[in-house]
This record gives structure tokens, sequence and C-alpha cells, in this order.
């Protein structure tokens, strides 16, 4: 099993431009955690929920289709189903935006039952300073590419951040598949 698998051009320039000013119309909330907790040490990110975004509708269909693939070809874990909604998080330097090292399988009914992580890459690359997605699938950390429209994918029990933003902003729609517990 691949630990960390990149999709390049999932989505093409026109399509993040899209997602970006679909969500800049919509009032963002401030990223918190599982649980609905919220700890500005840890997470400093403005999100905007896709499901409450109708416009936003033909995403999950392509999330779908690159996750299946992926899942496929790299994974092969048993997923059922997307329980969450996809998420836009914007990293702004204004806030130091960052994540910092997290596992995505939570305590909650749905979260425990994360599987497979999906990252994309929304901002153009030379828009923000920092911002880089890290994973750590062993003693060595991935660094996610920050080419637009990239798609990065890995088993949501990898610890893994968002290093802070120093200038610009950064853009990126993450969303987990989900199935049975791990055992």
């Amino acid at each position: 099993m691949i630990a960390v698998h990149t999709v390049e051009q999932a989505f093409n320039a026109g399509e993040c431009e899209q997602i970006i000013e679909i969500v800049r119309g919509v009032t963002a909330k401030d990223a918190g955690l599982v649980g609905q907790a919220t700890d500005h040490n840890l997470r400093r990110a403005d999100l905007v929920w896709l499901d409450d975004v109708p416009e936003a509708n033909w995403v999950t269909d392509r999330i779908v289709d690159v996750v299946r693939v992926a899942n496929r070809e790299m994974f092969d874990f048993d997923l059922r189903e997307f329980a969450e909604s996809p998420q836009v998080a914007r990293y702004g330097a204004e806030r130091e935006g960052h994540f910092g090292w997290h596992s995505d399988i939570g305590d909650g009914p749905v979260a425990g039952k994360r599987k497979l992580t999906m990252v994309a890459q929304l901002s153009e690359p030379d828009a923000y300073e920092g911002g880089m997605l890290e994973v750590q699938p062993s003693a060595n950390v991935v660094t996610a590419p920050k080419t637009r429209g990239s798609v990065t994918l890995f088993p949501s029990f990898l610890l893994h951040r968002v290093v802070p933003v120093t200038k610009g902003e950064r853009y990126s729609l993450t969303i987990w598949a989900h199935g049975p517990v791990f055992r």
C-alpha cells in the first residue's frame, strides 16, 4: 500500500478558481476540531462546507470519481460513503493560518469511520508562502505538491499538518471517505 498518493490535475485551473469564487461569496466559519471544539493554537482557518452551497454540487461528483480510482489503484480500503460535507479551508497570512499535527480519525461516530483523506490544492502556488501540507507516514515527512488542482490522498489515521501561511492565502478542499472502522 502506498501511504501518500497524488493525483495531478484532478481539477483544472478554471475549476479551482470557480470553487474559490463560490466560497468567497459565502460567510465562512471559524475552523473547529472534531466535537465542535476550537483551539487557535492548533488550527486557524476559515471554513465553508460545500453541502451548504448549491452552486458547488458538481464538486462532489468529481471528488467521488477521484477517490474511487485512487482507492482502487492504491489503497483498497473498504469505503462505503462520504458521510461528511466537503470543506474548503482558507488559511490566511493575517492569522498565520495553520493546522498543527493531527490525524483525521476522531472520537465521534462519523469521524471514527474516516478511512481516506483527500486534500485538493485550489490556490496558485505563488499566491502564498508557507502553508504546505505535510504528511508523516513514517519517520520521514512527505510534502504535498503545491500544483494547482493536484489532489493528495492518504489514510486518515496518518499524522499531517498545514504549516503557517506567512504571506497571502491558501485555499484547499478536503473530504473524507468513510467505511467500517479499521481493525
